[in-house]
């Protein structure tokens, strides 16, 4: 086993959850090695045909990845993995912390085709296809942003893949439907965490009334001008939002958790021009950090 290959223990907890043989020609043969050949690129950031020898062909590693970002495979084993960890208790619903992390994109990120990509073998395009392919520009220089709910436990359990110029605030309600965690017997997911922390970026009446909705308690801070409009507008401004600055600490989790996630090369900087492509990548990291107690 070479450094930051697949542990037996957490080979055990994936292994489970891949696709089978359902074709002639033993199609999915060593998933071992071709998910670590894609550990390698993630934790180094080489280019694909850079692979060391010993994964195989880098063409089967590369083709094998984008098929499973393509239909969605990696988003299905890493539910799969977070339904196991909450079997066993290993799920904090108590709280989730919101937050953003912006990845500086490569040169060679750019200039993808314009056509829509295909899934291989099968007719529509993938799940996590963009038209913008998920790539903005900044003062910085070409950028994506990683929009993620994550726990104390430096687990991510939803995220969102945004150009580098898109706000906060607009994507709370998207990443929070994207919070589902199967029942290993059936029955509705669970998607409803019990708080929910986040920054003054993640402020606003239409997150805030959609949070009281759902039933769920949250800890975000007021910004100055939405309080100033809400005292000049008197009793017809609502009450003040409450804020409790000992919970508000818990939120220093997601801030771990995007560390974490950054610590892999090929998530701190965009390689891929395709974004289902790097959503897959990001995917990858975050069912690598799951297994983990």
């Amino acid at each position: 086993m070479g450094r930051g290959d697949l542990s037996d223990q957490e080979w055990a907890r994936m292994e489970p959850h891949l696709p089978k043989n359902v074709e002639r020609g033993g199609r999915w043969k060593s998933h071992r090695r071709v998910i670590n050949g894609i550990l390698f690129r993630q934790r180094t950031g080489v280019p694909w045909r850079d692979l060391p020898a010993r994964f195989g062909k880098w063409k089967t590693v590369h083709d094998r990845h984008r098929r499973w970002s393509a239909d969605g495979t990696w988003e299905k084993i890493l539910r799969a993995v977070q339904a196991d960890a909450d079997t066993e208790g290993r799920i904090d619903w108590s709280m989730v912390s919101v937050d953003s992390a912006s990845c500086r994109a490569h040169q060679h990120a750019a200039g993808a085709c314009t056509d829509a990509p295909r899934i291989p073998r099968r007719r529509g395009q993938p799940v996590q296809h963009c038209s913008d392919e998920a790539l903005g520009r900044s003062r910085g220089g070409l950028t994506c942003e990683i929009h993620l709910a994550g726990e104390g436990g430096r687990r991510p359990r939803a995220f969102v893949i945004t150009p580098g110029q898109w706000g906060d605030a607009p994507q709370l309600i998207p990443l929070l439907e994207r919070i589902r965690v199967p029942r290993p017997g059936g029955g509705h997911p669970c998607t409803r965490p019990d708080h929910l922390g986040g920054d003054k970026a993640y402020s606003s009446r239409g997150n805030r009334r959609y949070l009281r909705r759902r039933q769920i308690k949250h800890t975000i801070p007021e910004r100055k001008d939405q309080r100033a409009n809400r005292q000049r507008r008197g009793s017809a401004g609502g009450r003040p939002t409450g804020f409790d600055k000992t919970i508000y600490r818990r939120r220093n989790g997601v801030e771990r958790t995007n560390n974490a996630l950054k610590g892999f090369r090929a998530v701190a900087t965009r390689f891929d021009k395709r974004a289902y492509i790097f959503h897959g990548i990001v995917t990858v990291a975050a069912l690598r950090l799951w297994p983990r107690s």
